[in-house]
């Protein structure tokens, strides 16, 4: 399988991986009435004017797609963030960032926009915060598996101490066999 050297293109595609196990997530919670709204609805609250234009077919379009835009958005910063400081402990890193990019993302939402679909309850928000997790934990795995090993070579953070393991492009320099 070709890996994926293209960041904004693995950006995309880990983040569109990442959205629809939130979504499957948020779809589980909300039908079982755990959730008071779902992240589609709540989503489409902030564009539409009704909760009845929400719920609709086109309301939950609507959400679907900007929830996936977002998403798409903060998958870049987290490849980006992967790329930089690397993927060992990939599950703590993707739930880090997962949980305080939505967090961020509800934030500036509530505070721009009078979103009158919103859920006020803590149950509800607790579900997001976990949907949240699961879209960080899977987009840092999709990104890392589908991810050429060549964008996760981080450099050295400072120039005192010697790396205590060689890069890729190391490796293949002193042996060019390994690059076949």
């Amino acid at each position: 399988m070709n890996k994926i050297k293209d960041r904004i293109f693995l950006s995309i595609l880990a983040g569109g991986i990442g959205t629809i196990f939130m979504m499957i997530v948020d779809l589980i919670t909300s039908q079982s009435g755990l959730s008071q709204r779902s992240y589609r609805t709540t989503a489409a609250g902030v564009w539409v004017s009704s909760r009845r234009q929400a719920d609709s077919w086109e309301g939950q379009l609507l959400g679907s797609i900007m929830a996936l835009g977002l998403s798409m958005i903060g998958a870049f910063g987290l490849v980006s963030l992967l790329t930089k400081y690397g993927k060992d402990k990939i599950v703590l890193k993707g739930t880090f960032f997962g949980i305080s990019f939505g967090a961020i993302i509800q934030a500036l939402l509530s505070g721009l926009v009078k979103n009158k679909v919103s859920p006020k309850d803590a149950l509800s928000n607790l579900w997001y915060v976990a949907s949240n997790a699961v879209f960080g934990i899977t987009t840092a795995l999709a990104a890392s598996t589908l991810g050429h090993d060549s964008l996760f070579d981080a450099e050295p953070r400072n120039n005192w101490l010697k790396p205590t393991e060689k890069t890729s492009e190391e490796i293949v320099a002193n042996n060019p066999m390994a690059a076949r």
